[in-house]
């Protein structure tokens, strides 16, 4: 399998994270949606990340579909997401709470990037949007005790989360102070402490 895209989207890293924890071979090809973008639009008429070239040619985009894919080529005894509800439905509400969460703060990126005139309207509320979202995952996140946030193992939900906030704070240094979400910060301390996450990993390169 072929991931293509860079370890400092979120969305790519938690793919990477996964596809190694599994023990899934696969080439990265770290291209931008920006630089690369006639590369991408070859396999993803998108030109997004992340994009999964199967080893029979076909192609899977989006990370949650990805990983759903993934999912189903390990026993399900492995699979990152539970089979059996209430569990999954909580997870993926985690999981969908992180990657919203890292999709206001590409979209706060490139508001401030992109446009000669940054409206102030919608500046402010991606930081609303993003600080409420912090606000329902530490209230989550602490009233549940372990490593991990879902029983005994990591899950997709724990490195979707991790890789957010490690997004938030090298792309918008400042903007939210880490001490007002112990649970949180703690988490993402414990992951980012893991030998995987230094493997998958890539300080944020701004797109020319």
């Amino acid at each position: 399998m072929i991931l293509i895209g860079q370890y400092d989207s979120p969305f790519v890293r938690r793919v990477g994270v996964a596809l190694t924890l599994y023990g899934l071979p696969f080439e990265q090809r770290p291209w931008s949606s920006f630089g690369d973008a006639e590369k991408l639009r070859a396999y993803n008429p998108l030109t997004r990340v992340p994009t999964l070239v199967l080893d029979n040619g076909d192609v899977l985009i989006e990370s949650h579909a990805i990983l759903d894919y993934l999912d189903s080529l390990v026993p399900a005894e492995r699979a990152m997401f539970p089979k059996d509800e209430p569990a999954r439905y909580r997870a993926l509400k985690v999981a969908a709470l992180a990657t919203g969460l890292a999709d206001k703060a590409v979209i706060l990126f490139y508001e401030k990037r992109l446009h000669q005139t940054v409206s102030d309207l919608w500046v402010q509320r991606c930081r609303t949007q993003i600080s409420e979202v912090l606000a329902a995952l530490e209230a989550d996140r602490a009233g549940r005790p372990g490593d991990y946030w879902f029983g005994d193992r990591i899950g997709h939900a724990d490195i979707a989360v991790a890789a957010a906030l490690r997004f938030i704070g090298e792309v918008h240094a400042g903007l939210v102070s880490m001490d007002a979400f112990p649970a949180l910060r703690d988490h993402a301390a414990r992951l980012e402490a893991m030998p995987v996450f230094h493997e998958i990993s890539q300080p944020f390169i701004a797109p020319a």
